[in-house]
């Protein structure tokens, strides 16, 4: 069979043309696709769960497959339940934060018009204006929070029922993808989905974790600080981290703006400092020690993702698109001919690097991951 090679600008082309069909059909299959990759990121996580309820305890695949939707049913019904009293609690204080952040602002401009000779009676009505603006763009962040994945019962009913279908198919669907290519390649196929199915595995856990860690580390902070709303602002902190750069930067905004509405400047310096240390703490440690640098991906191609995810699929494409990118990461650099795109996505690799370790006890010692 004779085969001729396309120029350049044809290949260029019909790239071109393929990425834009590719990216209509996900934007046009958000309600089914979102719901969908969703459910495969929780499969991965719960994954261990149901092959230890097989292989040591027996169970038939159909009944861990049912125990590990009721897990995650106690668990989405526990976090929707967090939420809800959590934004409960600070509906009811907007009044009065609205009351006692206008006060704050208005002896902060009293104190800027004394000090630098600046006229402020023509922007007391422009500051009204806007703070209210700003509390109510705080409220709707916060109750996106809440609301990304649950606002809609058609969502979480696709969810589920993919979920229970990928766990319980997992088996028939790892065979389509070794299958689908030629004879030669089936062994190649077989390991390079074994090894991509770990490392999404270990990378959603790790996520899991880093979530977990940053929340309990903010809360901490905020809760020394005397910040109110400590707990809400700690798991909202670690959800939003999940969107590099930005993410740590919005919860950043709305938990100082809390601690200096309803307390003072210096406690809104400390706030900003401590987030800083917390930041530094999670690229530096927690990141490379749960999560790896396999996975982790450039700053660059994450805002990129960050904006094309929220195109796509709106503030739920936020979420998804770094673990997608992620995904995307590791297949290309086990597939030949698109290891140079794996690692246009990642950092850059510095030669001889050695290992990070901390030694925790005697027998306990962290070590930097893959």
């Amino acid at each position: 069979m004779n085969y001729f090679k396309l120029p350049f600008l044809t290949r260029l082309t019909l790239a071109v043309i393929s990425i834009i069909g590719i990216g209509y059909l996900i934007k046009l299959g958000q309600s089914i696709l979102a719901p969908f990759f969703l459910a495969f990121l929780m499969a991965m996580i719960f994954l261990p769960i149901a092959n230890f309820l097989e292989k040591k305890l027996k169970f038939p695949r159909s009944f861990s497959t049912i125990l590990s939707v009721m897990m995650l049913l106690i668990i989405l019904t526990g976090m929707l339940f967090f939420f809800g009293s959590q934004l409960s609690s600070f509906s009811r204080d907007i009044p009065q934060l609205t009351a006692q952040a206008t006060n704050v602002f208005h002896d902060l401009q009293k104190w800027v018009s004394k000090t630098f000779n600046v006229k402020i009676d023509e922007q007391f009505a422009y500051l009204d204006q806007g703070l209210k603006k700003l509390l109510s763009s705080t409220a709707i962040i916060l109750g996106f929070t809440l609301g990304i994945f649950s606002s809609s019962l058609g969502f979480l009913a696709f969810f589920i029922i993919f979920f229970i279908f990928i766990l319980n198919y997992r088996r028939i669907l790892n065979n389509f993808i070794v299958n689908v290519f030629n004879e030669k390649h089936k062994t190649s196929v077989q390991e390079a989905v074994a090894e991509v199915r770990i490392m999404t595995k270990r990378y959603i856990i790790g996520l899991c974790l880093q979530i977990i860690i940053v929340s309990i580390l903010t809360t901490a902070l905020l809760t020394i600080l005397g910040v109110k709303y400590a707990i809400l602002l700690g798991v909202l902190t670690g959800l939003l981290n999940v969107i590099p750069y930005i993410g740590i930067f919005i919860s950043l905004l709305i938990s100082c703006f809390i601690a200096f509405a309803t307390g003072t400047v210096s406690s809104c310096i400390y706030v900003a400092i401590g987030y800083v240390i917390v930041h530094a703490i999670d690229g530096n440690i927690i990141l490379p020690f749960v999560v790896g640098s396999k996975v982790k991906i450039n700053a660059l191609f994450s805002f990129i993702g960050i904006l094309v995810g929220e195109h796509l699929w709106g503030i739920s494409g936020m979420f998804l698109c770094i673990p997608a990118i992620a995904i995307l990461k590791i297949i290309f650099e086990r597939v030949e001919s698109l290891k140079p795109w794996g690692k246009l996505l990642g950092e850059e690799e510095k030669p001889y690097k050695k290992k990070k370790s901390y030694k925790i006890s005697k027998n306990i010692t962290l070590k930097e991951m893959d």
